[in-house]
C-alpha cells in the first residue's frame, strides 16, 4: 500500500471554501510614507459568511503600505459621499460597496474607489460569485485597490504552498496568501520538501522521500494527479520550474555527484548543465529564463554561482561570508535574495543585482521565496521551539509571522498571478 494519500479536489476546490483560518498573521513594522485609505462596511455584506469590507481591511494592513481608516459607517458603491469631510478626516482614498444575493444564491459583490483629494472615482469592479468565492472576490477588490494606489499589482489573491508537520507525518499544503483556505494537495508518513508552483499555478512539484530516497513529483492542483518527474539513480531534488514552464531544473546524483540538470514535466530529456567536482545544488532559473543561478561548494565553501541555461562557464556571484545557500531570483530578475550564514546565524539577504548592494531582511530564516510582484519575501524560521513562516518586504520595513497551532509550517513557496 503506498506510503502517500492523496486527497482528489477540483478546480472549485483549490479556489478556496468558506473555513476558518489555520494560520494566524502577526504584522510588526509599516511602510514608510503609508497611504491613508477609509475602508466603509459594504451595505448588506452580512448577507455573506465574511464581511467583505473585513477581508479588505486585513489586506491593506497586512501589506504595510497603507494606513487604514475604518470609516465608521456603511456605504453603498452607489451612495453620494461627502468625499471633502473624509478628505478633511486624513484619507486620501475611499473604499465602498455592496453585497446583494440573487435567487440562485450567487453574491453580486461591488466596489468603488474614491480619489478624496481629486474628488473622483478611481476604480470600480462588479460580479458574482458563488458563496465560497466570496473571500476570493473581497482578495481581488484589494489587489485592485493595491494596483491603483501604488502602480504595483497586488497579491493578496495569489496562493502559497507550504510543509505542515503534524505528528503523523508530513502534508503538502497549499492556502490563500492569508492562510485562510488551508487545502491538503499530498500527504505521507515521510518527509516532504522543496514545494514549486508551476508558473500558469495549476501544479506544484515537490520531493518525497517515500521510496527511500528523494524522489521530484509533479502533483496536478485541478485533477489530484500525481507524475514522475525525475526518479533516477541516487538522490532527486530541488526542482525549480522555467519561467514558460516548459522545463524544470533538477539537482540529481546519478552520476555519483550531485550536478545541476534540466528535465521536461512529464519526466522525458534530462540534461545535464554542470560538470564540477563539488557539489552542485539549488537550481532556479533567472527571470527570463536564460540563466540559472544555483549553490556549489566549488570555491571551498557553499556559494552562489550562474551560468547560461545552455551550459558552459559558471560565474560567482556571492562573495560576502562563507556560506551563502538558497538563491531566489525576484520576477522582474533584478534582486537576487539568499540565506547567509555570518557570525553563527542564519539570515535572508537581498542583492541588488545591477549594483551588488546587499540588504540583511531577517535572521534566523531558510527556504526564502518571493511573491509574484517582487515586493515581499516569504521565508521559514524557527521560534519557541516551533517552526513557522514569515514575510519580509524587500526594502525591510514590513514584517509578518504565520503561525499554527496545528503543526510546524516549513518550506514556503509563494504561488504565481492567476489569470
Amino acid at each position: 500500500m503506498k506510503k502517500l494519500h492523496y486527497l482528489l479536489f477540483s478546480a472549485t476546490l483549490l479556489m478556496g471554501t468558506a473555513t476558518h483560518a489555520q494560520i494566524k498573521v502577526e504584522i510588526a513594522g509599516v511602510g514608510s510614507n503609508q497611504i491613508p485609505v477609509a475602508v466603509a462596511a459594504f451595505a448588506d455584506e452580512n448577507l455573506a459568511q465574511d464581511d467583505v469590507s473585513d477581508i479588505i481591511r486585513a489586506d491593506l494592513e497586512r501589506s504595510g503600505i497603507f494606513k487604514v481608516i475604518d470609516a465608521r459607517q456603511t456605504i453603498s458603491d452607489s451612495a453620494s459621499v461627502d468625499l471633502a469631510a473624509f478628505r478633511a478626516s486624513g484619507a486620501d482614498a475611499l473604499v465602498v460597496g455592496s453585497v446583494s444575493r440573487s435567487s440562485d444564491g450567487r453574491f453580486a459583490i461591488r466596489y468603488k474607489l474614491h480619489d478624496t483629494v481629486k474628488g473622483a472615482p478611481i476604480s470600480q469592479l462588479g460580479g458574482e460569485v458563488q458563496p465560497k468565492y466570496v473571500r476570493l472576490q473581497a482578495h481581488r477588490i484589494a489587489d485592485d485597490i493595491y494596483e491603483k494606489l501604488t502602480g504595483v499589482r497586488g497579491i493578496f489573491s495569489t496562493r502559497i504552498a507550504y510543509v505542515k508537520n503534524t505528528g503523523r507525518g508530513s502534508a503538502l499544503v497549499v492556502a490563500d496568501a492569508d492562510g485562510e483556505n488551508e487545502i491538503v494537495a499530498a500527504h505521507g508518513r515521510e518527509s516532504i520538501i522543496s514545494p514549486a508552483w508551476s508558473p500558469d499555478g495549476t501544479k506544484v512539484a515537490y520531493v518525497s522521500l517515500e521510496d527511500r530516497k528523494p524522489v521530484v513529483y509533479l502533483q496536478d492542483l485541478m485533477t489530484g494527479r500525481r507524475n514522475v518527474i525525475s526518479n533516477v539513480k541516487g538522490n532527486n531534488s530541488a526542482p525549480a520550474w522555467s519561467p514558460d514552464g516548459s522545463m524544470l531544473a533538477v539537482a540529481l546524483s546519478k552520476d555519483g555527484n550531485t550536478e545541476i540538470y534540466t528535465v521536461r514535466p512529464d519526466g522525458t530529456g534530462h540534461r545535464r548543465l554542470t560538470n564540477n567536482p563539488a557539489i552542485d545544488s539549488e537550481p532556479q532559473f533567472s527571470a527570463d529564463g536564460q540563466t540559472i543561478y544555483f549553490m556549489s561548494d566549488r570555491s571551498g565553501g557553499p556559494q552562489i554561482y550562474k551560468m547560461s541555461v545552455s551550459g558552459g562557464n559558471a560565474t560567482r556571484v556571492t562573495f560576502n561570508g562563507n556560506y551563502n545557500i538558497s538563491p531566489r531570483v525576484s520576477p522582474d530578475g533584478k534582486t537576487l535574495a539568499w540565506i547567509s550564514q555570518r557570525n553563527g546565524n542564519f539570515s535572508l539577504y537581498a542583492m541588488d543585482l545591477a549594483s551588488g548592494q546587499e540588504l540583511r531582511l531577517a535572521d534566523g530564516a531558510t527556504e526564502p521565496s518571493f511573491s509574484p510582484n517582487g515586493k515581499y519575501i516569504m521565508y521559514a524560521t524557527k521560534g519557541g521551539g516551533r517552526a513557522s513562516l514569515a514575510v519580509v518586504s524587500v526594502d525591510g520595513r514590513v514584517k509578518q509571522r504565520l503561525t499554527t497551532n496545528a503543526g510546524n509550517i516549513r518550506e514556503p513557496s509563494w504561488g504565481p498571478f492567476m489569470k
